[in-house]
């Protein structure tokens, strides 16, 4: 089941979900605006292997700001901390970013329940698309879960976004 805005208001108040820099204008019919926050992660490798940590840096957005080239492919953060003890959340796209033509979430778009801080967006664009710092990106909707709740506690657990891929601590050897 999924909460309506004015519910996802509710639950906030109730401290059932947590958004930091709570704006009740953010709420829309069943979900709430998500804004992108200062900093972008870009790999700096040509090819990024699985099993290792790979190299990248983190810049910041300038205010005026930053175009992504047609196929490229950044993390991004949002600027509220959000997360729930109690619901489900899922970032989906806004239409309008959808329609410049910039995916918000490749494929991971489920924030485990029990997962609190900022979301780390993958942002590719399929045209060249300026972004700015504060922009209306994405939103999130909050989901009711059946079934005994156990809260995440996995490698992005408090995460301050916008982090790199860990998945080369599912590895059970250094395959280096």
């Amino acid at each position: 089941m999924i909460l309506t805005g004015m519910e996802i208001g509710v639950q906030c108040a109730r401290g059932r979900i947590k958004i930091s820099d709570f704006e009740a204008e953010q709420l829309t019919t069943n979900s709430y605006d998500l804004r992108l926050g200062s900093r972008i992660l870009r790999y700096l490798g040509d090819e990024l292997d699985a099993a290792k940590n790979n190299e990248h840096e983190v810049v910041d957005i300038p205010p005026d700001g930053m175009t992504l080239a047609a196929g490229e492919f950044v993390l991004g953060e949002t600027f509220e901390l959000i997360g729930s003890d109690h619901y489900v959340p899922i970032i989906h796209a806004k239409s309008g970013t959808a329609r410049l033509g910039l995916f918000v979430h490749v494929t991971a778009d489920l924030i485990d329940i029990g997962s609190h801080g900022r979301s780390t967006l993958q942002l590719y664009a399929t045209l060249p698309v300026r972004i700015y710092p504060m922009m209306k990106i994405a939103q999130v909707t909050f989901w009711k879960p059946k079934g005994e709740i156990k809260l995440y506690a996995g490698k992005y657990a408090g995460s301050t976004g916008p982090v790199a891929s860990m998945s080369y601590k599912d590895f059970a050897v250094d395959v280096a």
